[in-house]
Order: C-alpha cells, then structure tokens, then sequence
C-alpha cells in the first residue's frame, strides 16, 4: 500500500508542477492583452512563443526520454548523466554561438526584432541546459525539488512580467530621477516580457548549476549513441506534435496575415485553455493508472468505462465552456478589439476535447510496447495541420487554422480508435459516446451560432440543464450503485 501511497505522492506532485505552468500562461493572456499597445504587439508575441516552443523540442532532441530509458537500465548511472549532460550542454553552446552570430539575418529573414531573437536563443539556451538537471530530479525521486523550481520558474515569469508592463512605468513617471526610471524603455512591451523569461530561466539554471559541477564530465561514445538513436523517434514526434500545437501561429505569419489578426487569434486561442488544462490534469493521473492495471483480466473495460467518464466530464467543460463564452471573454481577453476572433474559440474547445480522447484511445500502443505508433499518428497529424493551413489560410484566415487543428486532432483520435481495434480491442460504450458527444456538439453549436439563443441566457441554462439530465438518465444505474457501496 505504501508503494501505491508514494507513487500518488510523486503523481500529483509532478502533476502540479505540470499544471501550474498552463495556470499561469492562463493568467498571462489578459495581461498581456491589457497592457501590450494593440492586437498587432501581441501577435509578435504569439509568433516568437512559437517559435519557441519549436526549437524548445529541436535542442532536446528527444534526450530528456532516452536519459529516463538508459538512467533505468543502465549500471553506471553516472556515465548515464555524465554523458546526456555533456551532449546537451555542447549541442546548447553550440546553437548559441550559431544564433548569436546569425541573428541579424534570422531577424531580417522573420521580420522579428533582432533583440527579441538574442533574448530568444539566451532562453532556449539556458532551458536546454536545465533538461537533465531536472531529469535527475525526477530520477532521484525528488519531486518536491522538481516542483519547486519548476514553479518558482513560472512565478517570476509571472512577477516581472506583470512588474515590468503594469508598474514600471508608473513608478519611472512618480520619479523620473529614480533608479526605476532607468529600467524603463517607452514601447518596449514585448521586451519586458521576454526580459521577464529570460530571468526567470536564468534563476532556473543558477538553482541547478551543482548539477554541472559535480558530474565526472566523461563522455561514453558508444552509450551516446545508443541515447541519440533511441531519442531520434521522440524528437520526431515531439516537431509533430509542435506543429498541431503551435505552428500555426507561424504559418499565419509566414503567409502574411496581419500580426493584428493573428493577435486577436491566440488571445481568443487562450479561452480553449479550459479544456488544455483538464486534458493535462487527467492524462497526469490517468497514465499511471492505466499501467498499473495493464494485467488486469478485466482491464479493456475499466479503460472503457474510464473513456466514457472523461467523455461525460469533457462535454461538460465544452459545452459550459461554450454557452459561457461570452462571460468568459471579459475577464480573460478583457478588450472588445480583439473579439473578432472569439468565433475559434468553440473550434478549439472541441479540438482539445478530441485530443483528450485520442490520450485515452492511444492506451493500447503504450501497452504493447509499440509508441512508435504515437509518433505516426502525430507525423500524420502534423501533414493534415500544414496541408489545411495552406488551403485554407489565404480565404479564412486564422479561421482556416482553427478548422486545421479540428481536423488533425479529430483524424489522430479516429486513427488511433481504428488501428487500437484490431491491436488491443477495448469494447467502448460507443451508443453513449457518441450520444454525449453528439449533444455537446448540437447545444453548443446552438447557443453559439444561433443569436436569439447565444443572448438569452435562461435558454442557455435549460441547454445546460437538459445536458445534465440526459447524462443523470443515461448513467442512472451506476450511480445508484455507486451510492449504495457509500451507504453501506
């Protein structure tokens, strides 16, 4: 029992250090959206966010994955530590070097600020090197560490970034000789934000620096090999996976859409968060579980039934997501300019909501050792974001992009529920699946799309209502059985 008491521990710990991160980025959104100057500084944002993001994956090239492979198979688990670290750390210096001395051309050729690109590679640079750091961490049994950093990472971020845009310049006007008012640049929002992560990351990477001084600094070929191979797969599935997550923000802009719009894009984006976080928060918990239950005789329906509970308490999210839009947006995109594009925000409430399935569908890959699978649905994800990107770009817009990211989470999750059937039947409830899923989609498509519904507020209640009863109905009988095992 105390095995399965220590690993909730470190689950929800982990879990923890996970979310809050997302929390906090949730928090970010209407900051920025309140003190960036207009829609089109706040595009800029989103376009460098993602191409962060990108090369966040492309400078851990899959090593974060193969050190916990090796770390856990390997006798010498120095030379394991040793060698993931030394690889990182040259890799990272390396692209350093390169970027710093290219970054006149990458800003000429992106059209972004060419201190925003230093400020950029110093951040990749310093969260590349914290990689193994806190992969040791994790290896160690050390979550509590892990956490705190992790989180004390995010709240700086969050602390200077709201010190730099709300009481910066405030303070340097209350006392223009002050020692405030030469930290503060007049337009120089986007700055301040990437000032703000950059001191964050590098606080990050001061914490774990006796990571660096105390490893014997030796070097194993051979085992380096073996990591970069292992690794070679999940960095190919991690660029997919960047690509159906953020690329588009980047395509946008290569394709010259207006910064303004592209703007009023992530910042309405950002509502869909809602369903980000408890996709997240259950695939932190779930994981674990399905594993530890893996030889179970009865184990493909308790991930059957698991998959109809999260597609019940998902279509809630979606659907209270949805018929509440129009409250939401006031406090987390809290300017009308950038409402011109709250009509994505249902597109990627249910785009997440299909990616939640798909992390419940691709149970049966993980399970017999072929996650190689994983990285094919994502690559084939990846093709249909790009391609509908292309198509649908030049007439739609960000719009384009929103129905892009529909169907590439939509097709993984159908692909994965295809080729899992004949690998590793589960039989799913699919008459109430589709019943939940099909009524989440209708109410919400009506108190959305349909205006005397979207501004009557009762009707929208009685929506909500009908859903709820439907689902009381519908699972009557487990309840009941569930209340009695309470009772007695």
């Amino acid at each position: 029992m105390s095995l399965y008491k220590n690993l909730f521990k470190q689950t929800l710990i982990y879990g923890l250090a996970t979310v809050f991160p997302r929390i906090i980025s949730f928090i970010l959104n209407p900051v920025y959206v309140m003190y960036l100057p207009d829609k089109s500084k706040m595009g800029e944002v989103s376009v460098i966010f993602a191409y962060l993001v990108f090369f966040n994956v492309v400078l851990s090239y899959g090593m974060e994955t193969a050190f916990f492979r090796f770390y856990n198979t390997q006798e010498n688990k120095k030379r394991v530590i040793s060698t993931a670290t030394i690889s990182l750390f040259w890799t990272s210096i390396g692209f350093l070097v390169l970027g710093l001395l290219l970054r006149n051309t990458l800003s000429h050729w992106s059209g972004i600020n060419v201190e925003y690109i230093t400020y950029t590679i110093w951040i990749l640079v310093l969260d590349a090197l914290a990689i193994i750091p806190f992969s040791k961490l994790r290896a160690e049994k050390k979550p509590m560490k892990y956490a705190a950093i992790k989180m004390g990472n995010v709240s700086i971020n969050l602390l200077l970034t709201i010190f730099f845009l709300a009481f910066l310049p405030q303070l340097a006007a209350q006392n223009p000789n002050g020692f405030l008012s030469t930290l503060y640049f007049e337009n120089y929002q986007i700055g301040y934000i990437f000032i703000a992560l950059l001191v964050a990351s590098l606080a990050t990477f001061v914490v774990l620096i006796p990571n660096y001084t105390k490893i014997s600094w030796t070097f194993d070929k051979v085992l380096w090999k073996k990591m970069i191979t292992y690794g070679l797969p999940i960095l190919i599935a991690g660029i997919a996976f960047a690509v159906n997550e953020h690329f588009d923000k980047i395509l946008l802009d290569w394709m010259h859409v207006p910064l303004s719009d592209i703007g009023a894009y992530a910042a309405c984006y950002k509502i869909g968060m809602f369903m980000v976080l408890f996709r997240t928060a259950y695939t932190l918990g779930i994981e674990p579980f399905f594993f530890s239950h893996a030889s179970d005789e009865n184990a493909p329906q308790t991930y059957a039934t698991i998959t109809k509970y999260f597609v019940i308490f998902g279509s809630f999210i979606c659907l209270f997501v949805i018929v509440f839009i129009d409250l939401l947006k006031r406090p987390l995109v809290p300017d009308e300019a950038y409402w011109d594009a709250i009509d994505v925000v249902p597109l990627i409430v249910l785009a997440n909501f299909f990616l939640g399935i798909y992390t419940n569908l691709s149970v049966w890959y993980k399970l017999i050792d072929k996650t190689k699978v994983g990285a094919y649905i994502s690559i084939v994800g990846a093709i249909i974001t790009l391609l509908l990107n292309w198509l649908l770009i030049p007439t739609m817009s960000y719009y384009g992009s929103a129905i892009a990211t529909l169907a590439a989470y939509g097709s993984m999750m159908v692909i994965s529920y295809k080729l899992g059937q004949k690998q590793y039947p589960i039989p799913y409830d699919f008459t109430k699946i589709f019943s939940y899923l099909g009524l989440t989609i209708v109410f919400s498509a009506l108190s959305f799309y349909i205006p005397i519904v979207r501004e009557n507020y009762p009707v929208k209640f009685v929506l909500l209502a009908v859903f709820l009863y439907f689902i009381y109905y519908s699972e009557k009988e487990t309840l009941v059985r569930i209340l009695k095992r309470k009772t007695n």
